[in-house]
């Protein structure tokens, strides 16, 4: 599971006839956009992995053994997954993004969201989750017509993935294996789907859905 971010009701009704299936439930970083279902899964019997940081911002787990620290780098497995941390850059205290490879499927899947830059390339992707929040230009427009602060301007740009950063990974990125690209946490007011999609499409060559 990638992320807790909403109720765990909500999430364990959602799981019902999978919960037995669960291997444990991976959180990028504190923020409750991300973590809020946390403690209510660890209730129900779903192990979590975060790093130190993220943990010490997650409150209310009554379940300790629930919790394993994961570090940046370290490798490690879970159920039938090999997950491998990567440095994110947001404004959280010890964020992630993770690289997990399935030894069943032989496949790969980069996660990351909430960063506004991705300083590692990665080889042999099978499926790209990532984040692409706003373009620069409807930003700056946002910023102009009054509707967006300076000052929230800048927490965007020091904390999440534009437009112009996902297709600068994109261009250096091993695109050869990837058959699926998925563009997260979109905004609403500074981001355009359909024009984040046709662009990603025309940079990578590969299927773009975006959420």
């Amino acid at each position: 599971m990638l992320e807790a971010g909403i109720p765990h009701k909500r999430i364990v009704s959602g799981y019902l006839d999978m919960l037995p299936r669960v291997a444990g439930c991976l959180i990028t970083h504190e923020h409750q956009d991300h973590c809020r279902g946390a403690a209510g899964i660890a209730a129900a019997g779903i192990d979590l992995y975060a790093t130190d940081g993220t943990f010490s911002g997650i409150k209310d787990i009554r379940h300790p053994y629930r919790k394993h620290v994961i570090r940046v780098g370290e490798q490690f497995d879970v159920g039938s997954w090999t997950i491998r941390p990567f440095e994110a850059l947001h404004d959280a205290s010890e964020p992630v993004g993770f690289l997990i490879y399935s030894r069943v499927a032989e496949e790969k899947l980069l996660f990351a969201t909430d960063t506004y830059y991705i300083g590692s390339r990665f080889e042999g992707l099978s499926v790209i989750m990532v984040e692409c929040n706003y373009a620069l230009p409807l930003l700056r427009k946002n910023v102009e017509s009054g509707r967006i602060t300076d000052s929230m301007k800048h927490r965007l740009m020091g904390s999440h993935f534009s437009l112009e950063h996902v297709k600068e990974f994109m261009e250096v990125a091993d695109l050869s294996r990837v058959r699926q690209v998925y563009l997260l946490h979109v905004s609403a007011g500074n981001g355009d789907k359909a024009e984040f999609v046709r662009e990603i499409k025309q940079v990578t060559g590969k299927p773009v859905t975006a959420f």
